[in-house]
């Protein structure tokens, strides 16, 4: 009489996929929402206008925009099963901050889209265009704006507490999360603009915590961490 034996074999690192998953959504923002913002500042002028012939700039731009969109939201979904571990409300406060995030570029996408619509119609370089442009412009303020803040505390708190990466990258996050809400809120009561110095460096730090976190979780993934100690995941 023959008996088999089955085999299993639990993995070292149960947590990899959704810190690859995460770390490639949060490069995959970067990589959209940087062209998207210098294809849109190229082809609005300073007084809302969009001259003709800049309706392709406008059509890449909503795309990448809505890419990035998702992306954030995918990033927030890949970490909540590991996050929830540590804080659940913190964790399901990340994933309902990336979805209004992505709500609010959305709005600037259908913007942007319309604005092109009235372009083709001759009737784009009119206020109708000129407050669509508007819309979108403040879309940006409370979207990779004041929500980038948001999010920087949420996960920056959960990363921090956990110890899932280096206590420095975190640290970047919660240090550029007040910076960059105050920033913005200067630009709100109009004693800032968007794109001044002041707003740029004040986003150099949320925008290092953004970049650092996603190639760490890209390429090296989460730390030993006591949340994920008791993970297994069986082949």
């Amino acid at each position: 009489m023959t008996t088999t034996t089955r085999t299993t074999t639990a993995t070292s690192d149960p947590t990899r996929n959704h810190a690859r998953a995460a770390g490639i959504f949060y490069l995959i923002t970067f990589a959209a929402s940087l062209p998207a913002y210098a294809l849109i500042t190229s082809a609005a002028n300073p007084d809302l206008t969009v001259a003709a012939g800049h309706d392709n700039q406008l059509l890449a731009a909503g795309f990448l925009d809505f890419v990035n969109a998702l992306a954030g939201v995918g990033s927030a979904v890949a970490l909540f099963p590991v996050l929830k571990r540590q804080n659940q409300s913190l964790a399901l406060g990340f994933v309902t901050s990336r979805l209004v995030e992505a709500a609010v570029i959305m709005t600037g996408v259908v913007c942007l889209l319309a604005v092109v619509t009235l372009n083709q119609q001759g009737t784009g370089t009119g206020a109708g265009g000129q407050a669509l442009v508007a819309v979108r412009d403040w879309t940006f303020l409370f979207g990779p704006g004041f929500m980038a803040c948001i999010n920087a505390v949420l996960l920056g708190t959960l990363m921090y507490q956990s110890r899932l990466v280096p206590r420095i990258i975190p640290t970047l996050g919660l240090i550029g999360a007040p910076l960059l809400f105050t920033a913005n809120l200067a630009t709100l009561f109009g004693h800032n603009e968007q794109d001044s110095g002041i707003t740029m460096l004040a986003t150099l730090p949320i925008a290092f915590w953004e970049l650092s976190v996603g190639i760490w979780m890209t390429v090296k993934g989460f730390k030993p961490s006591p949340i994920t100690a008791n993970l297994t995941k069986v082949d």
